[in-house]
C-alpha cells in the first residue's frame, strides 16, 4: 500500500480550474464516503481551499488512476481541465509535501499560518467520516507537530508579507506599545477589515470606522467593538487618531494636507502614523511634508514586504531541513509497522506449533507415560519443527553460494561459531 498526495494548487492550475475542483466543507463527508468505496483505497482525506484541492490517500498504487477518474466524474471535468495541471506524490514525496503544506511553505504567501487550520479541519472531517486510518492519522499528527516546530524554531512567520500585517509591523516600530492607542480606519472593504483584525490581535486598541456607507462602518464597528462615523465626520475625529489606515475607492483624496495639519496642531504635535492603501491615493502626498506625520503608501509597504519575504525565504531553508529530517522519521515509523506485522505472524506460527506439540505430550502424559521421556521428546520435536524451514533455506543458500543470506542468518540468530564449537567440545 502506498501513501499518495494527489491534487492541484495555485502553482499548477488557474483560478477557473481551481473553482471547478473545489469542495465546500459540507460536500466533504459524502465525497470521502464515495472515495473510500473505491477498490483498494483504505484511507482518505480531502483538503480544499481557494488555492488548492488535494486528496491524501492510503491505496494500492495501481488504483490511483481510478481516484483521478472519480474526481473527474464527481466534478464533471473534462480530461483537458485537469490532465496538465494535477500532481501525484508518492510515499516520501507525499509525506514531505503534506509537511510543507502544513508549514505554509507551499502557500501563495510563504509561511502563512491559515493553511494549518484548514489542514486540521480536513483531518477532523475525515476522522468524523470514518476515512482516517492509522497511516494518515499518524501523517497528519506528525505534520501538525512539524508545523509547530518550524514556527517555534524558525522565523518563517515572523516577518510581514501582506500589506495589512506590514502596517502593524511599522506601527509597532513607531509606538513603544500599541496598547490603548486609537486607530481610525477609513473604508470598509476587505483590506480594511484585515488590517483591523491584525491591529486588534496585537493589542487592546480603540477603533473608529469611517465609511461613505455608514451601515457597513457600523458592521465593522460592532465586530471590533469600535465606533462608526461618516466620512464627513472625519475632521472631528482625526485629532483623536494615533493611527490612520485608509483604503477606499474614492477618485479624490479623503485627507488633505490642511486637514491633517489642523489635526496635528490639536494633538499638540503628538505623532500620527498613516498608511494609505488606496490606489488612487486617499491621502495627499504633501501630507508627508508635515512634521510628526509618518505616512506610508502601498509602494513603501511593498518594499517592507519584499525585505521581509527575503527573511522568510531564509527561514524556509531552515524549515526544509526540519521537514527532511521529520520525513525520514515518519518513513522509519512506517517501515517499523512492516516489522511489527512480520513479528506477529512469525510468533503466531511458532506458537501454534508449540501448542500442538504440547497438547500431544499432555495427552500422552495422562496415559501414564514417563514425564522425563515426554519432555525430552517434546524438546526434540519442537527443535525439529522450528528449525526445519530455516535449515532447508540455509542448505539451499549454501548450495547456491548465497553468502549474503548466510551472513544475514548469522546476524539474525546471533550465531557465534567459536562459542558453538566450544560448547560442543565441552559436552
Amino acid at each position: 500500500m502506498t501513501l499518495i498526495a494527489l491534487g492541484i494548487n495555485h502553482k499548477t492550475a488557474k483560478l477557473d480550474v481551481r473553482e471547478k475542483v473545489a469542495f465546500s466543507p459540507e460536500q466533504l463527508p459524502l465525497a470521502l464516503q464515495e472515495l473510500i468505496g473505491l477498490s483498494t483505497l483504505k484511507e482518505a482525506a480531502l483538503l480544499s481551499t481557494c488555492n488548492r484541492t488535494e486528496l491524501y490517500l492510503h491505496i494500492n498504487e495501481d488504483d490511483v488512476a481510478q481516484v483521478l477518474d472519480w474526481l473527474k466524474e464527481h466534478k464533471s471535468l473534462e480530461d483537458s481541465d485537469i490532465t496538465d495541471c494535477h500532481y501525484i506524490y508518492k510515499n516520501e514525496k507525499a509525506v514531505a509535501h503534506m509537511m510543507k503544506v502544513a508549514c505554509g511553505l507551499d502557500s501563495m504567501v510563504l509561511g502563512e499560518p491559515q493553511i494549518l487550520g484548514q489542514l486540521k479541519q480536513a483531518f477532523a472531517i475525515a476522522r468524523s467520516t470514518g476515512t482516517m486510518g492509522a497511516h494518515l492519522e499518524q501523517l497528519f499528527q506528525h505534520s501538525f507537530s512539524v508545523a509547530k516546530t518550524v514556527r517555534t524554531e524558525t522565523d518563517i512567520g515572523a516577518s510581514a508579507v501582506s500589506v495589512a500585517y506590514a502596517a502593524v509591523t511599522l506601527a509597532k516600530r513607531l509606538f513603544s506599545t500599541l496598547e490603548n492607542t486609537t486607530a481610525l480606519f477609513i473604508g470598509a472593504g476587505e483590506t480594511i477589515e484585515l488590517a483591523a483584525q491584525h491591529f486588534t490581535n496585537q493589542a487592546s486598541i480603540n477603533t473608529i470606522f469611517a465609511n461613505r456607507t455608514r451601515e457597513r462602518a457600523s458592521d465593522l464597528a460592532e465586530r471590533f467593538k469600535g465606533e462608526a462615523i461618516s466620512l464627513s465626520e472625519i475632521p472631528n475625529y482625526l485629532p483623536k487618531a494615533d493611527i490612520v489606515i485608509s483604503s477606499t475607492a474614492s477618485p479624490l483624496p479623503i485627507l488633505g494636507k490642511g486637514l491633517v495639519e489642523s489635526a496635528i496642531k490639536q494633538r499638540k504635535h503628538k505623532p500620527i502614523f498613516m498608511i494609505d492603501l488606496a490606489v488612487p491615493r486617499d491621502i495627499e502626498a504633501e501630507v508627508r511634508e508635515l512634521a510628526d506625520i509618518y505616512l506610508y503608501d502601498v509602494d513603501a509597504l511593498q518594499d517592507v514586504i519584499k525585505e521581509n519575504l527575503k527573511e522568510r525565504e531564509k527561514a524556509a531553508v531552515e524549515a526544509m531541513l526540519i521537514i527532511n529530517e521529520q520525513t525520514k522519521r515518519f518513513l522509519d515509523w512506517r517501515r517499523s509497522l512492516d516489522a511489527v506485522s512480520t513479528i506477529r505472524i512469525f510468533r503466531d506460527k511458532y506458537q501454534d506449533m508449540a501448542n500442538t506439540e504440547l497438547s500431544r505430550s499432555l495427552s500422552r502424559l495422562e496415559k501414564g507415560e514417563s514425564p522425563e521421556a515426554l519432555l525430552r521428546e517434546l524438546t526434540r520435536r519442537l527443535t525439529n519443527k522450528f528449525l526445519h524451514e530455516p535449515t532447508r533455506q540455509l542448505n539451499e543458500a549454501g548450495s547456491q553460494g548465497d553468502t549474503e543470506s548466510l551472513n544475514r542468518a548469522r546476524n539474525l540468530f546471533s550465531l557465534d561459531f567459536h562459542s558453538v564449537g566450544k560448547n560442543t567440545q565441552d559436552k
